[in-house]
């Protein structure tokens, strides 16, 4: 059986403060710590390797149970982190101060047990912490009945009650729309956007839920922000960018005006930004896109966004935002200069970047590659998108790949392997649950270029192929295209003889 390497991650994964907190409390504790070189040996190792750890200690006592040492020491890292971030989130500070809560009562201090309940409470209204808060509520009760029994009734129990209901009540009322969002949010994980009138259905009854339709029916500034937040990603899987933007602007604005309910949401906060600058690059404002990766980005670091998790999601999805930027801008050099930057950052965060992040980025430098004329590495790092077992993540992604390869193939002049590249593909579009026709079209007449030598008739087809795309791309679902591969700008660069990032460039300008 492979070894675990579960302890190793662990280890490389603290900072290097972390790394002496947790020397630090080790050194506080009497008897042998073999458990320490465990830890010293693995932090040396740049891949872990069992076998070189027992050979190491082989003379010692504690490498024959092994797996139970590495167990402990697992254990002792967590209870020293738990340590460490005790008093930097809002969640375990409350978990600190109810345990103190109940040494206190445990020990009859009643009057400074109510003074830490109280100091508690306070707290957790501040954050809309409700489960902390109802715990407290729970302490309050029987701090009374104490108090009853020592014959005070200065407190008022209707008064308590009527808190706990409300309290229940907004808890309640948030657990719906973190449901809610859910939802929504397994359809834009799924497929990025609806690609048939039974996913726009779903989204659709989604937006038009009464907790969603409905004015004030959010019961805390936690409800409100994410309602507005759901509001977004129904707009952005319909691919209205110009509500999705109003309800994203919304949220951030809720979260801005509430410090310390923004404290706790760091993540959704930056999973806002992020809509925000998609938004700003698909409605054509570049300007105002650069800048907001630029303030992202400032946030590294700062309060509520010093996790490695968030710092991962900051990195990985401004530059995948850059990328899409700059290709929109038809600066495919820009982009490709880029990559190695990128290619250095996913080393750094080996394992920690999400899948779809990861597909995201390699299709992206596919992207950028081919806008610079570089098929064959374009096609290398598509065939790691197209490679990939994970196809239920992100079908959007997969099924536009299957075009952007056809049309590399036949830019690499495969085109006796473009006939069974054109087949493959067919069969999978043939099983997808989609409603648009734009790459039909496109599979079809390529596949006629490929088996067209003269350059009249080429011509004469990309003509045909570009009035029929012209006509399609009316329909705003049709559209989609154009935000994976501009398929449009490709067929004109052919019919212009001109190069593929010119074309986009062209096309901007005369927008402009």
């Amino acid at each position: 059986m492979k070894p675990s390497t579960e302890l190793f991650k662990l280890v490389k994964s603290l900072t290097k403060s972390e790394k002496r907190f947790f020397k630090l409390s080790s050194s506080l504790q009497s008897g042998e710590k073999n458990y320490l070189k465990i830890f010293d040996y693995i932090e040396k190792q740049s891949v872990y390797d069992e076998a070189a750890l027992k050979k190491e200690f082989k003379g010692e006592t504690f490498i024959k149970h092994l797996p139970s040492e590495k167990n402990h020491l697992y254990k002792l890292i967590l209870k020293s982190l738990r340590a460490y971030y005790s008093e930097q989130s809002i969640s375990s500070t409350l978990t600190q101060e109810i345990k103190n809560v109940e040494i206190l009562y445990n020990k009859a201090l009643y009057k400074e047990c109510e003074k830490f309940v109280g100091r508690a409470k306070e707290i957790a209204k501040r954050h809309e912490k409700f489960y902390y808060w109802f715990e407290l509520i729970s302490w309050e009760k029987k701090l009374l009945e104490s108090a009853y029994e020592s014959g005070e009734f200065s407190t008022d129990l209707d008064k308590l009650v009527e808190e706990e209901e409300m309290v229940i009540a907004k808890l309640r009322n948030l657990a719906e729309y973190t449901i809610i969002y859910s939802k929504i949010n397994q359809i834009f994980r799924s497929g990025g956007f609806t690609r048939n009138e039974k996913e726009r259905k779903v989204v659709e009854d989604i937006a038009d839920y009464h907790l969603i339709k409905g004015k004030n029916t959010a019961l805390s500034t936690k409800a409100a922000s994410i309602c507005y937040y759901i509001k977004g990603l129904c707009a952005a899987t319909n691919r209205n960018y110009e509500d999705s933007f109003q309800f994203f602007n919304r949220t951030r604005e809720i979260l801005d005006n509430n410090p310390d309910i923004k404290l706790d949401a760091g993540q959704r906060y930056v999973n806002t930004l992020f809509h925000l600058l998609r938004c700003h690059t698909d409605l054509g404002e570049f300007d105002k896109a650069k800048a907001l990766i630029d303030d992202i980005r400032s946030l590294q670091g700062k309060k509520a966004f010093k996790s490695v998790d968030i710092a991962v999601r900051i990195v990985s999805n401004t530059y995948n935002q850059e990328l899409v930027l700059l290709h929109s801008l038809g600066d495919f050099e820009g982009s490709v200069a880029i990559i190695p930057t990128i290619e250095d950052l996913q080393k750094t965060y080996d394992g920690k970047i999400s899948k779809e992040m990861e597909v995201l980025l390699t299709y992206n430098k596919a992207y950028s590659y081919f806008g610079v004329g570089d098929y064959k590495k374009a096609l290398h790092y598509l065939n790691e998108v197209l490679n990939d077992n994970e196809q239920n993540l992100r079908r959007d992604i997969y099924s536009f790949s299957r075009l952007f390869n056809i049309v590399i193939h036949y830019e690499l002049e495969n085109y006796d392997f473009l006939e069974y590249v054109v087949k493959s593909t067919n069969r999978y579009l043939s099983k997808q649950d989609r409603d648009y026709q734009i790459e039909n079209v496109c599979i079809k007449h390529i596949r006629k270029l490929a088996k067209t030598i003269d350059s009249v008739n080429r011509l004469e087809i990309f003509e045909k192929m570009d009035e029929e795309i012209t006509e399609l791309l009316k329909d705003h679902n049709e559209r989609v295209v154009l935000e994976y591969f501009n398929i449009s700008a490709w067929v004109k660069s052919k019919l212009n003889k001109i190069p593929f990032d010119q074309t986009i460039q062209e096309g901007l300008a005369q927008k402009a």
